[in-house]
């Protein structure tokens, strides 16, 4: 009888201590998934204040060569085409900034997904613990 008791003790224990090792490996789980996710964030928003602070850079240099590249071709023909060349300067920064525009597009059309890594190993944990391939959106 003794015997009997000292083993369930041993026992309980035992399960008590598989329990612990099963939840503080959930915790730790769980911690670099939300490391990933703010590592992530934290890269997401550095490369959005860079586009912003080059795109600011960008126009406003690039209005100040357009002011003084139009103001000097249209002096440089006042007496015989004034008419013509600011025209002709009006047309060629409107086809600028199409391609602009349209690069612009087609930079934003290939960044890349938001949490990617995070959505990957989500994905990876899930395969793992349910033996399944599961697709996150």
């Amino acid at each position: 009888m003794f015997g009997d008791e000292e083993s369930g003790e041993r026992s309980a224990p035992g399960i008590m201590d598989s329990v612990r090792a099963i939840l503080g490996t959930v915790v730790e789980l769980l911690h670099t998934r939300v490391e990933l996710f703010t590592t992530e964030l934290e890269e997401e928003m550095h490369r959005i204040a860079m586009l912003m602070l080059w795109a600011a850079v960008a126009i406003f240099c690039g209005g100040l060569f357009v002011l003084m590249l139009s103001m000097t071709i249209i002096i440089a023909y006042w007496d015989d085409h004034r008419l013509l060349a600011a025209s002709l300067m009006t047309g060629v920064f409107l086809c600028i900034v199409l391609v602009a525009v349209f690069t612009l597009r087609a930079q934003l059309r290939v960044r890349p997904r938001l949490l990617a890594a995070s959505r990957e190993e989500l994905r990876r944990d899930s395969a793992s613990l349910g033996g399944r391939d599961t697709e996150w959106p």
